[in-house]
């Protein structure tokens, strides 16, 4: 049969939300009649829902994913002669809040089969100033956490529910292309310290407890009230969504395997837990093979192209080209193909079709 798709999107966000619109309407029609913006009920619902659909014992909703890592730093003391253990290859939040605290980030390389921070080189890179380590659940993958007395803190914003927590916090963004997005920016930040959640909850609001006596400098990172009415709408379908994004990362490998692709095209393997926020493939030839795709109308993004340790904002570093090998070989080859849940299999056949044609044509 032949097949009629003539273009697939990178995410098709209206494909999600347009069957919730009349209970996300209704939800922020009950904010709009509380007259409650800040805080309050809203929050406190959505961080208990979201406390019990991940298994942890405690949740701050904040403004965004970067703010979540920000708040988690700040309440572990992270400041001045303080480093932090990260990877080179993630969203430039994951190193940018670090610099932002006058802490000073460390760079070790990635496992080239999962693009997650490599634990034994996170480990090798501690030394006397480190204050924390920070691994990411890049693009949905439960990373390793690294075994150490060192506080770990999870960048968990791609990941929500894929692994338990395994460290001091963990760290979520609720972007619109996350598996659980907002109508804007949002995040939260778990934990089961239950001392830690204080300081969390504390620094969100300016330090100040009760309201105007300040205890600590802390910054304005609360969750609107109006983005946790949505995500509540949202959250009970989190795990399905999660599960049609696994279902289209097997029908991709299956799709693929009776294709005519090559081997030098890399699909992302799978592990317990992924729940492919995005799925990566590796290919030598990735800008020709983008183009290529772009002309076919399917959309693609590259998850990242510059290692931070080669970003110009961190040279005073000291880092150099070839540092770090694993994560600017992923830098160059990394392509995002789409993966979102209402991903059609005649669609799926259409980017695998249009990939097939591009190595027939090169070969």
């Amino acid at each position: 049969m032949q097949n009629s798709v003539t273009s697939v999107p990178l995410l098709d966000l209206a494909a999600q939300n347009a069957p919730l619109r009349a209970e996300v309407m209704a939800a922020i029609g009950r904010v709009v009649d509380s007259g409650k913006f800040i805080l309050g009920s809203f929050v406190e619902e959505f961080e208990r829902a979201v406390a019990e659909t991940i298994g942890a014992k405690h949740v701050v909703g904040v403004s965004s994913g970067t703010d979540a890592l920000l708040l988690a730093l700040m309440a572990h003391n992270v400041g001045a002669g303080d480093s932090v253990v990260t990877t080179p290859f993630s969203f430039f939040a994951t190193a940018g809040v670090i610099s932002r605290l006058g802490a000073r980030p460390v760079f070790a390389d990635i496992d080239p089969a999962t693009f997650n921070l490599d634990p034994k080189a996170a480990l090798a890179a501690v030394d006397g100033t480190t204050k924390a380590i920070v691994p990411v659940h890049l693009f949905g993958r439960p990373a390793e956490i690294p075994k150490t007395s060192v506080a770990v803190i999870e960048d968990a914003a791609q990941s929500i529910g894929a692994a338990k927590l395994g460290g001091l916090a963990g760290c979520l963004s609720f972007f619109p292309s996350k598996n659980l997005g907002a109508f804007g920016d949002a995040g939260a930040v778990y934990t089961d310290d239950a001392a830690f959640a204080d300081r969390l909850v504390l620094l969100r609001t300016h330090g100040g407890r009760p309201k105007y006596y300040h205890q600590a400098i802390g910054g304005n990172f609360r969750i609107d009230a109006l983005q946790a009415a949505i995500l509540m709408v949202k959250l009970p379908h989190l795990r399905a969504w999660s599960e049609a994004r696994r279902a289209n990362a097997d029908r991709y490998r299956k799709l693929f395997a009776a294709s005519k692709v090559p081997a030098e095209l890399i699909l992302p393997s799978d592990a317990p837990g992924h729940i492919y926020n995005q799925f990566t493939v590796r290919a030598p030839r990735r800008d020709a093979l983008r183009d290529h795709l772009t002309k076919a109308k399917i959309g693609t993004e590259i998850y990242y192209p510059v290692p931070f340790h080669v970003q110009p904002c961190f040279k005073e570093l000291g880092y150099k080209q070839g540092a770090f090998p694993h994560s600017e070989r992923a830098a160059a080859e990394v392509l995002a193909l789409p993966i979102y849940p209402e991903l059609t299999e005649a669609q799926q056949q259409y980017v695998v079709d249009q990939i097939a044609a591009f190595y027939a044509s090169a070969a």
